[in-house]
């Protein structure tokens, strides 16, 4: 595939949807186009009204992610394979850019293990290990079937939800299934969409990086970059010509990173 995936988050989504959307369809003319969406906060939200409070989680690694209970599992399904990924499917159509919205459960296209345990950081940095809930790592990617939608020429919304071994549905990273498409569909470029201009370390934003160079600052940047960073190189180190962490708040923001304008670049030097 030389086509691009796309992975836009929460924050993005609910304070530049239109832009981002409006900058899909635009690209999606001349290039095959998968878009991955979170919606972290939009979940949050629901699960209050539903009398759920969500919970979140750091490794030792630093990285922040959700807690997913088997309740909380029941609103991350209904907001994110429902509400969410049919507004921009709907959003879509609007501008005459065919697409189709799934889950990563249909099709098989996200198969994941369930994280049985887990290993975190207790309120005083030590580590705890407690029950995985109802997350997964994901294995494996069903790249046959999302070619057959980009085939027939549509726009391929997914929602970050994976099918587990015993046929649960299980919650998995939007950055971490943006990740695991493009490198299946060997995409030419994973753009990951921020609310911040790209990484920024001491003020500034670097404007490329390789692999190899991210294990030295991932410290060096804030809980919500540290997965980006961690995705971008294994995407790149896989193979994806190029990744670029890229502001999603501007005008044209896929635009923009595509042609170099914003954002960090990261890539295999040659």
């Amino acid at each position: 595939m030389s086509g691009l995936v796309v992975k836009v988050g929460g924050r993005v989504l609910l304070r530049n949807l239109v832009g981002v959307i409006e900058d899909v369809a635009r690209v999606a003319r001349s290039v095959e186009v998968v878009l991955v969406h979170g919606g972290g906060d939009v979940v949050t939200k629901y699960s209050r009204r539903f009398g759920v409070e969500p919970r979140f989680v750091v490794s030792p690694s630093g990285v922040r992610s959700r807690y997913t209970s088997r309740e909380e599992l029941e609103v991350y399904v209904m907001v994110m394979a429902g509400k969410i990924n049919k507004e921009i499917v709907a959003a879509l159509h609007t501008l005459g850019a065919p697409a189709v919205g799934l889950s990563g459960a249909d099709a098989s296209i996200l198969r994941a293990v369930r994280k049985r345990r887990i290993i975190i950081l207790d309120e005083r940095g030590r580590k705890r290990v407690i029950e995985g809930g109802y997350t997964g790592k994901i294995v494996e990617v069903n790249a046959e079937a999302l070619r057959a939608l980009l085939g027939m020429g549509y726009v391929a919304v997914i929602a970050p939800i994976a099918i587990g071994e015993g046929g649960e549905l299980l919650n998995v990273d939007a950055d971490q299934a943006a990740t695991s498409i493009a490198k299946a569909l060997r995409a030419s470029t994973l753009i990951l969409l921020t609310d911040v201009e790209g990484v920024i370390i001491n003020g500034n934003v670097v404007r490329e990086l390789t692999p190899t160079e991210i294990p030295s600052i991932i410290k060096e940047v804030g809980f919500g970059m540290r997965r980006k960073l961690l995705m971008a190189g294994e995407a790149a180190a896989a193979g994806v010509g190029r990744v670029v962490i890229a502001p999603g708040l501007a005008e044209a923001p896929i635009t923009n990173a595509l042609e170099g304008a914003a954002g960090t670049l990261v890539r295999c030097r040659q």
